[in-house]
């Protein structure tokens, strides 16, 4: 027979018997431990030492059986009821014959509110260290959603509590409805399976868990660290209406928007018809009114341009023109007469100095201009030889001579 598990062969196999006290040897050497729970059956028989309660995981759904002497549960300062959560000592046991596995209960404790807030507290500061209760992670909710998507208690008051509330607003709003177990055995597994659903859809636009009021232990489900997450992984806006406004749980952390009451959350998914008609109504009114007043005022503008003396008489700019560019033409006319007037007498001036100052004038006065042949003219009578024949010019003419003799 085959020392270990490992060495099995279909040729080799173990026996069930020997599978059973390998198992029930593996579970032997486990310590005894506390475990927590609900308990959601207790049979203790009259006259018997033994009693036997199956305890059960909260948040999922799973269970075990636990046998506990019943000294142990009369030591329990309140009777234990199915329902109640607790904490136990126990050594787990592997019963061959039966091939199960149950508990060996030593101590038994309830656990108290305080306990639970405490824990739920814990959770809570390590959620809030993660940032998954952080304000920039809150996604805004639709103004108008195309569907909502509602997870609420079967033939629960929250339903009806949402879906009145928003019809009320808005008469055509659709909805999707999931309806799951809000507490007790599989609450977590089927608000998070809803939730999944509903993202999973395109026209859900945001989506409500709404449950009501309850106490402490009624709202654990909604406090669980596996919805919290899943809301917070979630890519649709998740509106929590859990309880009361004094009811906090966990998912009013996580949530992207938190009402006080199913019937807040009714009220906020949803716009007011009403209101919006209203406000509708008062813009188009704004509206007209601002247009009306943009109309007098370009009105008035126009009546002001038009009693102006140029949109009077179109004419009358255009003769300020004229006469104007007539009084700059007979400007430029004078101008341009005076300086051709003082150009001339200039040049009257400058001519009486040139006649002055030409040698006409100097030969008009009696003067002689005397040449030689050559055309040179004659100052100095050395320069002249007896008998040479000169030219000499007077004011009207010229006339030959002759040098006859010199000094």
């Amino acid at each position: 027979m085959p020392e270990k598990a490992a060495d099995t062969t279909a040729e080799q196999p173990w026996p069930v018997r020997l599978l059973s006290m390998k198992i029930a040897e593996y579970v032997e050497k486990m310590s005894v431990l506390w475990v927590e729970g609900q308990v959601v059956q207790l049979n203790r028989r009259p006259g018997a030492r033994t009693a036997y309660l199956t305890l059960r995981d909260p948040d999922v759904d799973m269970s075990l059986s636990v046998a506990i002497q019943v000294n142990a549960l009369d030591a329990m300062a309140t009777p234990l009821t199915q329902g109640a959560r607790v904490v136990l000592q126990a050594k787990p046991t592997f019963w061959t014959q039966r091939g199960s596995l149950m508990l060996d209960a030593r101590q038994i404790r309830p656990v108290g509110v305080g306990e639970l807030l405490a824990r739920i507290e814990h959770l809570k500061q390590l959620l809030a260290s993660e940032g998954i209760f952080a304000a920039e992670r809150k996604r805004p909710l639709p103004f108008l959603p195309r569907r909502v998507g509602l997870v609420t208690g079967r033939a629960g008051a929250a339903e009806k509590d949402v879906v009145e509330n928003a019809r009320r607003r808005w008469p055509t709003v659709r909805f999707e409805i999931r309806e799951v177990a809000v507490q007790g055995q599989g609450a977590v597994q089927e608000v998070s399976a809803a939730l999944a659903e509903l993202d999973a859809m395109a026209e859900v636009d945001v989506i409500v868990i709404a449950r009501g009021g309850g106490s402490v232990e009624d709202l654990l489900a909604f406090s669980n660290e596996t919805l919290v997450r899943a809301v917070s992984a979630a890519r649709t806006p998740v509106v929590s209406a859990i309880g009361h406004d004094q009811d906090t749980p966990l998912l009013d952390f996580v949530a992207d928007w938190r009402a006080s009451t199913p019937t807040d959350a009714g009220k906020r998914v949803v716009p007011d018809a009403e209101a919006e008609r209203r406000g509708v109504a008062d813009a188009r009114a704004r509206a007209r009114w601002l247009v009306v007043r943009r109309v007098e005022h370009e009105r008035r503008q126009l009546d002001h341009l038009r009693s102006r003396p140029v949109m009077a008489d179109p004419g009358a700019f255009i003769e300020a023109q004229r006469a104007e560019l007539e009084a700059l033409t007979e400007r430029a006319r004078h101008r341009l007469l005076a300086a051709v007037h003082r150009a001339s007498d200039q040049v009257g001036h400058l001519r009486a100095q040139v006649r002055a100052l030409s040698p006409q004038s100097t030969l008009e006065r009696g003067y002689a201009v005397v040449q030689q042949r050559d055309g040179a003219i004659v100052l100095d009578q050395d320069a002249l030889d007896v008998e040479e024949l000169l030219r000499v010019r007077v004011a009207r003419g010229d006339f030959a001579v002759r040098v006859v003799g010199l000094p």
